[in-house]
């Protein structure tokens, strides 16, 4: 080593090889607001940094090379944590249809986190938690554009997306599925940011989130390839 030059110190070998666990870790701290005297006005920006930090803490694992067991386990239990909350803060407040269905969704939730802290566990299968915590930021948005009810839309999204998160195949037409590079990463995330900054463009943006996952719920369910084929 040249004379004069400092080796790195190990406190910044350690904030780097748990950069990813803190950012985890800090998309969850927030979300306690919601148990506040008014907390579910701010589901709509928790639903939207959650997703950012949830995206953020992957992009950094990569980039870092610290991609490990533990930090995906602790991916998985993070989001386990602010999906559930999400969906019951929304849904039981829908009415008793709604709050049943949300209560469908959160079991799935529990159940498909868990069957992926295993190492080895298949993880390709059925759609992400987090597409229902995007879906449900769109019918927010939307409903409270057209000013109807929000309660229908989050039943049938609460059913469809308890049944898809544990089909067999896989949905590789989801935008977020497709979206691999840090720059389309952060675009989509700008994309739902401006969906609510912006109401009059949530529609199209809802609009291929939603047609995206419908088509890739019914084509494999309908016609499933040799990669999306069900396993047992």
């Amino acid at each position: 080593m040249a004379e004069g030059a400092r080796a790195p110190g190990p406190s910044r070998g350690v904030v780097r090889r748990h950069a990813a666990n803190l950012v985890s870790i800090l998309g969850i701290l927030p979300i306690g607001l919601l148990v506040l005297d008014g907390g579910r006005d701010y589901v709509i920006p928790l639903m939207l940094y959650n997703n950012i930090m949830d995206d953020l803490d992957g992009v950094l694992a990569i980039k870092l090379g610290t991609k490990s067991e533990f930090g995906a386990r602790l991916d998985n239990v993070c989001d386990a944590i602010a999906h559930t909350a999400f969906v019951m803060v929304v849904g039981m407040r829908g009415g008793s249809l709604c709050a049943a269905a949300s209560l469908v969704a959160v079991t799935a939730i529990i159940l498909r986190v868990v069957s992926r802290l295993s190492p080895g566990a298949v993880t390709a299968h059925g759609s992400p938690t987090n597409e229902l915590i995007r879906h449900m930021l769109f019918i927010l948005l939307l409903t409270a554009l057209a000013g109807v009810p929000a309660a229908p839309f989050l039943t049938v999204a609460f059913v469809l997306h308890a049944v898809s998160m544990h089909v067999r195949y896989r949905m590789p037409f989801l935008i977020r599925s497709m979206t691999t590079s840090a720059t389309a990463i952060g675009l989509l995330n700008v994309a739902l940011v401006v969906a609510w900054v912006v109401p009059y463009t949530a529609p199209l943006i809802a609009a291929s989130f939603i047609l995206t996952y419908l088509y890739s719920f019914a084509r494999g369910a309908v016609k499933p390839t040799s990669s999306g084929a069900p396993v047992c």
